[in-house]
């Protein structure tokens, strides 16, 4: 049961995850530290070191980041950062990069030595950058979050530093299960959540549309639009077409979930194409998104920040309970769509950030959809079958296992793979 207490913590996990950045957010991480190096250095360095997790490669390494030209890469996130960063807007740090600032990156890139390393005991998301003038450094530290800086010196005197296991507002994530959420979904007075969620609706449909209007990456969106226009595909369409001009040099914010952008767009975008095609009203898409997404960050939270699992297999799954909800779907019927969404597409890789994330999204929302579509149908997926358990949240802890411990090794050998070319 739902207790007071935790419904004003469901309110605040809303507000903490549901918050607008600029490009993908592992490039904007890194600008976000040298941008915050170079504050505290108080000027332009003459050479760097940046350090970083292998997970942290994998995903800038193919990424487009924005108001770059389409820069891509570590050195370019860096360069961005240094450049045009203002660390006071924090994911937002490049959102007042002008055109001049472009050939400034493209000299920063050139021609500043920038050593980058990886050591092998980061941790899984980590963000080192220091800077160096002739008098004096600066290190500014990331961990376990995209803005959640735990060190600051200058020249090795400490501005800033907290403990590892402090993170932005410590609240218990073992709070969350599907039973609380749903109710929280009824009950919850939307005036406490209104601002958060039509910020959501009106930034993440905003891309979802320039994706459709132009051309970025592999143009997954339009294809799914020129396909066909039952809502199915119209959810794929607008979700991918988001993913696509995100990936690709879109200077357009979105809403994140769990630390990412095409997280907050797949737990968001089907939802609302779902509440527009049936023309339902505003009130009902409220407490939907407020499912989909809270389901997203508590599938989210047992498998953690980065790993081989490809986060919008949970995030579609999310949106699949959220699309039940706002079709009129009991408890029983969001949980069961929760599980047969997790037992069709866990298993899908991350392999980073690029243009391919597109066709993920869309994949993961087919086979998400069609776990909803399956129990309206009578049919689902039972304990034993492969990772299902019996009941949802031992389910869950299933796919968490999976994803934090048993694909870890998967995980080296992808980054190995990209690491070779």
């Amino acid at each position: 049961m739902l207790t007071s207490e935790n419904y004003l913590l469901y309110i605040e996990l809303l507000k903490m995850e549901l918050v607008p950045a600029m490009g993908c957010t592992e490039p904007i991480s890194i600008a976000y530290a040298s941008a915050m190096a170079k504050k505290i250095l108080g000027c332009m360095p003459n050479r760097a070191e940046l350090i970083v997790s292998a997970n942290i490669v994998k995903n800038v390494k193919s990424v487009t980041v924005p108001h770059t030209g389409g820069m891509r890469g570590l050195k370019s996130a860096f360069a961005a950062g240094l450049v045009a960063g203002n660390p006071d807007i924090e994911l937002e740090v490049l959102a007042h990069a002008t055109n001049d600032d472009i050939q400034k990156m493209i000299e920063i890139k050139e021609t500043l030595p920038i050593e980058i390393s990886v050591p092998e005991d980061a941790h899984v998301f980590e963000v080192g950058v220091k800077l160096y003038s002739d008098e004096h450094y600066s290190f500014v530290r990331i961990v376990d979050k995209h803005t959640n800086i735990v060190h600051m010196s200058l020249d090795g005197n400490i501005i800033f530093e907290k403990e590892l296991e402090i993170k932005r507002k410590k609240i218990d994530r073992n709070i969350l299960n599907v039973i609380d959420i749903i109710e929280f979904a009824n009950k919850v007075d939307l005036s406490l959540v209104k601002e958060t969620i039509e910020r959501q609706i009106n930034f993440n449909m905003a891309i979802a549309k320039e994706g459709l209007s132009n051309n970025y990456g592999a143009n997954i969106g339009k294809t799914y639009a020129n396909s066909n226009d039952d809502v199915k595909t119209l959810a794929k369409a607008y979700a991918a077409a988001a993913s696509d001009a995100r990936m690709n040099g879109c200077e357009k914010p979105v809403i994140i979930n769990s630390g990412s952008g095409n997280q907050g767009i797949t737990a968001s975008i089907p939802v609302i194409v779902y509440a527009c095609y049936h023309d339902i009203d505003k009130e009902r898409l409220y407490r939907a998104l407020c499912i989909s997404n809270l389901i997203t960050i508590h599938l989210k939270t047992g498998i953690g920040t980065l790993s081989a699992y490809c986060g919008v297999v949970s995030a579609a799954a999310g949106a699949a309970c959220g699309i039940s909800y706002l079709l009129g779907g009991s408890e029983k019927e969001i949980i069961h769509t929760l599980v047969n969404a997790l037992a069709i597409d866990s298993g899908i890789i991350c392999d980073g950030a690029k243009a391919s994330c597109a066709a993920k999204i869309a994949t993961s929302l087919e086979s998400a959809i069609l776990g909803y579509e399956m129990y309206k149908n009578g049919n689902q997926f039972y304990g034993g079958d492969g990772i299902v358990k019996k009941g949802v949240e031992n389910t869950i802890k299933s796919v968490s296992r999976l994803a934090r411990y048993g694909m870890r090794e998967t995980d080296k050998e992808i980054i190995k793979i990209m690491i070779e070319d």
